[in-house]
């Protein structure tokens, strides 16, 4: 009988010769993934050490997790195995990010203990395409920033606000954008920022408002921060001396104005969120020295 030839392997000795369970060597050889080299009388199939080599391959390409079809392709000659393996490879980066974002959800909504409503709203965020969180985006920025006579300096800064998350994110950038997308479509948090940015904005012909400069240049936090380092009371006279030198005979009214108008916008706070986003590494957070900086301005 043809199954008693030593070269010629029934389905049963071959799952013995390769480890792979006879259920799995059926249906591979269903699939067109293992033929039979030929059918005894019987009707038996029957395979020779030729497919003892292509179920090594077979097992190899479906470890890697390529589908029956891509491995028959390979098979086949339709396709290559580098061919088959760059597709996969493609694939596998797209379920990656899909887990990364899928983590980064549910981290999220762990830690702020997020209703099931909450949870769908963060889950549709995270995943928007790339042109559905531009549009976000350009809104925002056109409802606060829009018609601003804004220096051409300042609006260079303005721009380097944009908030663009990478193709692939970390869990910390989805994290971030997820409330930072939250934020930008607040009415309440926009209409506080175009407040602020119209008070640090100069009229048409006028010079730049006082304290419009305090959110833009880093140097006004450091020197507060130092003078916080060394123990200054902010309705002291050494605090007081100091806003001499940082405003001169600007109007301290109009500074305190625009000063509170960003702390309460929460600028700060924006400002760090988009620069998670981006993946880049923000200045420490203001807000300690802003709000001294405000309670010096009051006692002043």
């Amino acid at each position: 009988m043809d199954e008693e030839r030593p070269d010629v392997l029934t389905i049963g000795r071959l799952a013995h010769r390769t480890g792979i369970p006879v259920r799995t060597l059926r249906f591979w050889s269903d699939e067109g993934a293992l033929p039979p080299v030929a059918r005894s009388a019987s009707g038996y199939r029957l395979y020779d050490a030729g497919s003892v080599a292509r179920v090594e391959l077979v097992r190899t390409l479906r470890e890697l997790g390529l589908g029956l079809d891509d491995v028959c392709r390979v098979l086949s000659g339709r396709t290559t195995v580098a061919e088959a393996a760059h597709a996969h490879v493609a694939a596998l980066d797209a379920q990656i990010r899909s887990l990364k974002v899928s983590r980064a959800v549910l981290s999220t909504v762990a830690t702020r203990g997020s209703t099931a409503e909450e949870t769908a709203l963060m889950n549709r965020l995270a995943r928007l395409s790339a042109a559905e969180r531009k549009q976000i985006v350009d809104e925002f920025k056109e409802e606060v920033f829009g018609g601003l006579d804004v220096e051409p300096q300042l609006r260079d800064r303005m721009s380097t606000f944009s908030i663009e998350l990478p193709d692939d994110p970390t869990p910390e950038q989805v994290d971030a954008w997820i409330e930072l997308a939250e934020l930008v479509q607040d009415p309440g948090f926009r209409a506080r920022l175009r407040t602020w940015m119209e008070l640090n904005t100069p009229l048409p012909g006028q010079r730049r408002p006082p304290g419009a400069s305090i959110w833009w240049a880093r140097q006004v936090v450091q020197t507060v921060a130092a003078a916080r380092k060394r123990g200054v009371a902010p309705d002291g006279p050494e605090a007081a001396e100091m806003l001499s030198e940082l405003f001169g005979e600007a109007d301290r009214s109009a500074v305190l104005r625009s000063l509170e108008a960003g702390i309460e916008a929460g600028a700060e706070h924006y400002r760090r969120l988009a620069a998670r986003v981006r993946g880049q590494e923000s200045a420490p957070d203001a807000t300690g020295e802003l709000e001294w900086l405000a309670r010096a301005l009051r006692t002043a």
